[in-house]
């Protein structure tokens, strides 16, 4: 019998798991040389260089050992491993394997657990099944198993570790800017207005102007049009009207002033989206955003509450872009980017800068600030979340839908269901 037909190293992390929380028959149990052996403590599992868990307490016969277990799925695979030249490996007390497969052969000494006989093929089946189930989320028939104390739980761990993730990435501008959170903050917005499809272009245009030198133009929104549509490569073709070639004029005199290289117009995307959605549009908004609130993140550290952060990002652009999607084009009135496009904003960019600055601050007041905001503001609208509605797993706020968003990506599709709360309830049930 093996233990799973999947990968080695899925195999040893279910063996870990299994030896972790004792997930196996424990009385009666023998070392190869038929002593009696009583687990006290299986140990600390150890994810870092060296044996697999440490501070372990096991009886050997009258015997009380502490120290090292270092796990294989078979015997031989401690000196596949090199670690009988390995200092580290030196005060393992005991060596448990799935398999003996050396027969008459011992560990340099160490005293060996054979724990294949002991492992119920129940325990087994399961994480077979999950393994290879095609479902897109592998343990869909079984959900309704699981306790809401254990999604609760679960669910507040996802969110952090997903704010985590996003506040990591948000990290690096910050260096780049040597702790300049209002520039760190129009990039991130920036970025935000051109997703899903042109984010980066939009990243490249905010990196091209500095946010200090936007700031001197903040009581003119005209002139703020003129350096975003210029940089964004945008006012290049012959004037469609005069209000085209008057930011053209105005651009060309700020771009010789300051030194500017505009993007290439043909890397903006265009197709298949809604007219709000035009790059046009985006940059029409983030101008008239940096006019109305030109110092959003320090605005952003006093807002009350979600609804108040989302009032601050309603903005209307200039008149031209009340009438015009592109530039020439009228039409008799625009649409902006409604209420979900502002919420993905929160969502996604500004309430994981807060979580940064908090972090970053030692202040754990604004990282419970982000987190109460994401537990205010309503849920995503996606094809995964669509998803866990079939399942009968409600999503009422964003906090729950970042959380499932973050399981569905990173466990899931991932098939670490050893690593997710629920997984391994399901695991264990009627075993542990």
């Amino acid at each position: 019998m093996t233990i799973v037909n999947v990968d080695p190293l899925l195999a040893e992390e279910l063996f870990q798991h299994i030896w972790q929380f004792r997930l196996f028959t424990q009385s009666g149990l023998t070392t190869l040389e038929g002593e009696p052996l009583h687990i006290d403590h299986p140990g600390q599992h150890n994810r870092h260089a060296g044996p697999d868990f440490t501070a372990a307490r096991i009886r050997i016969g009258e015997t009380l050992w502490a120290g090292n277990v270092e796990l294989h799925l078979k015997t031989s695979d401690w000196f596949r491993h090199g670690h009988q030249y390995n200092l580290q490996y030196r005060n393992v007390i005991l060596h448990v394997v799935f398999e003996h497969d050396m027969p008459g052969g011992t560990t340099r000494g160490i005293p060996i657990l054979e724990l294949q006989r002991a492992v119920p093929k129940l325990l087994l089946q399961r994480y077979e099944s999950l393994r290879q189930s095609a479902a897109l989320i592998p343990c869909a028939g079984s959900l309704n198993g699981v306790p809401e104390l254990v999604w609760m739980g679960w669910k507040d761990r996802l969110l952090i570790e997903r704010l985590e993730q996003k506040a990591d990435q948000l990290k690096a501008w910050l260096l780049q800017t040597q702790y300049d959170w209002e520039e760190v903050c129009f990039r991130a917005m920036a970025r935000a207005a051109g997703m899903p499809v042109n984010g980066e272009i939009f990243l490249h245009v905010a990196q091209s102007l500095p946010y200090k030198l936007l700031l001197r133009h903040q009581h003119d929104l005209f002139l703020l049009e003129a350096l975003l549509f210029g940089q964004a490569g945008m006012l290049e073709d012959i004037a469609t009207d005069l209000y085209m070639k008057g930011l053209q004029q105005e651009y060309t005199y700020l771009r010789h002033k300051y030194r500017l290289t505009p993007l290439a117009a043909q890397n903006w995307k265009w197709l298949r989206m809604r007219p709000a959605s035009f790059p046009s549009m985006k940059i029409a908004f983030l101008a008239a955003l940096l006019h109305k609130i030109p110092h959003l993140f320090s605005r952003m550290l006093d807002a009350p509450d979600a609804a108040s952060l989302e009032k601050m990002l309603q903005v209307r652009p200039s008149d031209y872009w009340q009438t015009h999607y592109r530039f020439g084009k009228p039409v008799s009135r625009t649409q902006m980017p409604g209420t979900r496009a502002i919420h993905n904003i929160l969502i996604n960019t500004l309430l994981p800068l807060l979580y940064l600055y908090g972090r970053e601050k030692g202040n754990s007041r604004y990282q419970e600030k982000a987190v109460n905001f994401m537990g205010q503001l309503p849920p995503e609208e996606n094809h995964v979340m669509e998803e866990w509605n079939a399942l009968n797993i409600k999503v009422k706020t964003a906090a729950e839908s970042q959380a499932l968003l973050q399981l569905k990506q990173y466990y899931c599709d991932e098939k670490h269901c050893l690593r997710c709360a629920v997984g391994a309830r399901l695991l264990r049930s009627d075993i542990a």
